[in-house]
């Protein structure tokens, strides 16, 4: 089974890299570079996983996650954080808002595939 992936990074090689390890594995990939651009993206479709950076322009991934989290329509839609940072403080408020996985940059393919295929029911 395909899954629909949406990436939320404001790192153009990261999402190109990204892209090419979920595409690898069959699923279907979207972008955004900012945490606007995903909300927007989410309330006109709904992806089987968002792999959500932190640190995005314009609203941060806590922040998007918090919109996520207090909207019925995207609530039920599995958060996999990627950030670079790892600080247990972090990790911590990504889990209090409700993300349903938390990876640290500079991460391993495979981690972020097992995840994905975790959240997305594969």
């Amino acid at each position: 089974m395909a899954a629909n992936v949406l990436i939320a990074e404001d790192e153009p090689n990261l999402v190109e890299s990204l892209s090419f390890i979920l595409r690898r594995e069959g699923w279907s990939v979207a972008a955004v570079f900012d945490g606007e651009a995903a909300l927007d993206w989410l309330r006109a479709s709904v992806p089987d996983v968002l792999v959500l950076d932190v640190m995005l322009p314009k609203r941060n991934g806590f922040e998007v996650l918090k919109a996520i989290k207090a909207d019925s329509r995207l609530a039920r839609i599995p958060v996999l954080v990627l950030t670079a940072k790892g600080q247990e403080r972090d990790r911590r408020t990504a889990e209090q808002l409700g993300a349903d996985a938390f990876v640290t940059k500079p991460f391993s393919n495979r981690e972020v595939v097992e995840n994905i295929k975790r959240l997305a029911g594969l």
